[in-house]
């Protein structure tokens, strides 16, 4: 039951139904988490939006967004977004058990994505300033500085999102996952 308000997307006015009409123009729909997002704080949702377009522009593939989107959502504890991205991980390429292995931690099937989602887990699971070793052992797997600080970028989008569906308990519009 969703805890913040959000307008039915038929209601919006403003910047928040300009929002909600791009997003349902690119993906069929308004997302429960972009609606509960654009009806508190459109200027947030376009900003969101904004990252999360620069992402896809970046040198990380899709894969790699996705990778990511799952490893930290799975250690967010973020049921919503789980669902989301299982669906986009698929739309990536990736399997049904290639995407329970990214969602636990551990992905035989790319040293490279692999790790990755160690980083990530690593980053979003600790505090204070990260092992240098662990920075090394993403650039060992070939990540550039460049890599590594776009991977932070989706890292902080994902749990941006992550934080607003776990604080607003957003109801699930997408299959659910186990």
């Amino acid at each position: 039951m969703s805890r913040l308000q959000t307008l039915p997307v038929t209601e919006a006015t403003g910047q928040t139904a300009e929002l909600f009409a791009a997003i349902k123009g690119a993906v069929g729909k308004v997302p429960n988490a972009y609606a509960v997002i654009g009806s508190n704080a459109p200027a947030v949702l376009a900003q969101a939006l904004a990252h999360n377009a620069a992402l896809k522009k970046g040198s990380l593939n899709a894969k790699q967004l996705e990778a990511i989107n799952l490893a930290v959502s799975e250690v967010s504890g973020c049921d919503y977004c789980l669902a989301a991205h299982t669906l986009a991980a698929k739309g990536a390429g990736f399997s049904a058990e290639q995407i329970q292995a990214l969602r636990h931690g551990i992905y035989q099937d790319d040293a490279a994505i692999d790790a990755l989602i160690t980083f990530a887990r690593d980053l979003v699971a600790s505090s204070g300033t990260l092992a240098a070793s662990k920075v090394e052992a993403l650039k060992t797997a070939g990540y550039s500085d460049r890599q590594i600080v776009e991977a932070i970028s989706a890292i902080s989008a994902i749990l941006f999102t992550n934080m607003i569906n776990r604080v607003n308990d957003t109801v699930l519009d997408f299959p659910k996952v186990n």
